[in-house]
């Protein structure tokens, strides 16, 4: 419902736009910011699974937790949460100028993200460090969801009608089968799938390499799959297809027993036999 979607929309904001400035306040207020983002982030593990974004933010999150709360929570690790002491001055020192140091070098992607339009710049380091950018995982997000189906077939006949489908562990392939949960677990070649999808230019560095150990039998690229359909020899030929996904109605789904509905949208790398995907990748 439109509403509902109006208020993820709306907590969204709160846990990523107010609340981390919260961090920053004193107690409990610091501890009503982390508990709200680290009830985000749980979210985003099982429905998103950012991966290392996920735990990397956690870990600095958990940090606002007050010893006090985790007691309370957790009587039973009271004894293996340490006192908290003074820090000593050298490190008051360092805490301080790596602060003055963030601060400054804040200035410029916090320009460029106040900016408007084609100005701005993700993904996009300010200084020769590569310290305080305007990382994002996602310039925008897509409303329609695309996937690369990587075919492989077994003659060299360019009119043989023998295209069989390589299975992934866990992108959206087969549409009768149901999507898995891997969360937090990462699977790196899915993901990159994924963003092949969304922009060829993702995959320039690695797709062709990647269909070429295909091509090669290689075993340790093929363990990465989750289905091989080539296992007595590979295939003489590969090709990539672009296909539109979406989940099925239920009702669809009565019907059909289809988790997902395809439709093709066109040719996303054509059929490449052993030497042309050795060449391409030099």
């Amino acid at each position: 419902p439109r509403s509902y979607h109006r208020m993820e929309v709306v907590g969204n904001f709160v846990a990523q736009l107010v609340a981390p400035f919260l961090l920053f306040l004193p107690q409990p207020v610091a501890a009503i910011g982390g508990v709200i983002m680290l009830g985000t982030q749980a979210y985003l593990v099982v429905s998103g699974n950012y991966a290392w974004l996920n735990a990397l933010t956690l870990v600095v999150t958990f940090a606002a937790i007050p010893d006090s709360l985790i007691r309370a929570l957790l009587p039973g690790l009271a004894a293996a949460v340490p006192v908290a002491i003074a820090p000593p001055p050298a490190f008051t020192v360092a805490v301080i100028v790596l602060t003055a140091a963030v601060v400054i070098m804040s200035y410029w992607p916090v320009r460029n993200m106040i900016g408007a339009g084609q100005r701005q710049r993700m993904n996009f380091s300010f200084n020769r460090y590569h310290l305080v950018n305007t990382y994002g995982a996602f310039g925008s997000v897509t409303r329609t969801r695309y996937e690369v189906v990587i075919e492989g077939n077994a003659s060299d006949d360019p009119a043989e009608d023998g295209w069989r489908e390589y299975e992934f562990l866990a992108k959206p392939g087969d549409v009768r089968r149901r999507p898995p949960q891997v969360a937090p677990y990462h699977l790196r070649l899915d993901w990159l799938m994924w963003f092949a999808a969304l922009s060829p230019s993702y995959a320039e560095d690695w797709l062709v390499p990647f269909i070429q150990k295909l091509l090669e039998g290689d075993r340790a690229v093929l363990r990465l799959l989750r289905l091989n359909p080539f296992p007595a020899a590979p295939p003489l030929r590969i090709r990539a297809r672009f296909y539109h996904y979406r989940f099925t109605t239920r009702e669809e789904r009565r019907e059909t027993g289809a988790w997902w509905s395809r439709e093709l949208a066109g040719e996303y790398l054509p059929a490449m036999r052993l030497s042309a995907a050795a060449g391409a990748r030099r």
